[in-house]
């Protein structure tokens, strides 16, 4: 069985309402400021890697769950074209969670893509890679060099989106993560009763009804 990488933690941006006390801040932005940055949309799914042998969700003991089966599918129909030792990150969006989607690209929304030498792909090369293997990216809301004003007043709809997350739009090394990628959540962004995982699956719906 090939390694297997933990997805790391993402720091919160010092302005992000979602805040918990033990949620990690950003409190430098140096790296990315003056640089090229993607922002894309931060989905209510569950955070998921997908290598040419396997899948798992954020723990790496991940056990078997209805919501994990369609991600599963998908990894037995393409992981003999993922490069050895790559893997794909993203969100598993079959199941709802806090938010209700209605209009989904696909269940496995892809937001990275590392190589066997733990380097994340730049988002140009993201985009091509999903291309070749047939899969989907997370929405992407803007991109250009950063600019904290204007990220400042996103305007983002906290009942239909649980925030964005900015990374670098160039490629970079896994030990540079907690400066090259950040987030914004909406404040209180948990609002189910009782974890999903313990709830009937709900499927969330694909572009055209599906699902």
């Amino acid at each position: 069985m090939e390694t297997r990488t933990k997805y790391p933690r993402t720091k919160h941006l010092p302005w992000s309402p979602g805040v918990g006390p033990d949620d990690l801040v950003s409190a430098d932005l140096a790296a990315i400021a003056g640089q090229a940055v993607v922002v894309t949309e931060k989905m209510d799914g569950e955070n998921t890697s997908l290598y040419r042998d396997g899948v798992h969700a954020r723990s790496l003991e991940t056990a078997m769950h209805p919501s994990r089966a369609w991600v599963r599918a998908l990894q037995g129909q393409i992981g003999q074209d993922v490069p050895r030792g790559w893997r794909i990150c993203g969100e598993n969006m079959y199941a709802q969670h806090s938010l209700r989607y209605e209009n989904l690209a696909s269940y496995f929304l892809v937001f990275s893509i590392w190589t066997d030498k733990n380097e994340c792909l730049s988002w140009d090369d993201t985009k091509e890679w999903c291309a070749l293997l047939g899969l989907a990216t997370v929405p992407v809301l803007s991109s250009g060099p950063f600019d904290e004003a204007a990220l400042r007043a996103l305007a983002v709809d906290t009942t239909r989106s649980e925030g964005y997350v900015v990374r670098l739009a160039r490629s970079f090394a896994f030990a540079d993560f907690p400066r090259a990628v950040a987030k914004w959540v909406r404040d209180d962004h948990v609002q189910t009763d009782e974890h999903w995982l313990q709830k009937p699956v709900v499927p969330n719906r694909l572009v055209g009804g599906g699902g």
